[in-house]
């Protein structure tokens, strides 16, 4: 993935992933490797929350559907490797900090 090519969304649009998925099975090895791997960089980038929690799912089962679901997210990592959570020295004041959510669960299959 060191020369793939970026994208700048998460996920694709209306993307549903089953556990019940026909699609061929991968090397479950290296699914739950790279994933157990991406989940220390949530702490940096909680924009990736939510998408490691829905691939973290069928790290049992994992299927094609689910890996392509995590090389879109190696991709949008590499687009924003330059973005983060900075928190700024204060001069003691309190910090503040405004956290937007939206989230489907309704439209979760299983």
């Amino acid at each position: 993935m060191a020369e793939c090519k970026p994208c700048i969304t998460l996920m694709e649009e209306w993307l549903k992933l089953t556990k019940a998925s026909t699609t061929v099975k991968v090397d479950a090895t290296l699914y739950r490797s790279i994933v157990g791997s991406l989940r220390y960089l949530v702490h940096m980038t909680p924009d990736i929350a939510f998408t490691m929690g829905y691939v973290s799912r069928f790290m049992e089962d994992s299927k094609e559907d689910n890996w392509a679901a995590v090389k879109r997210l190696l991709r949008y990592i590499k687009g924003t490797v330059d973005q983060g959570i900075v928190f700024p020295k204060t001069d003691g004041s309190r910090l503040q900090l405004t956290v937007f959510s939206d989230v489907d669960m309704a439209g979760d299959i299983d």
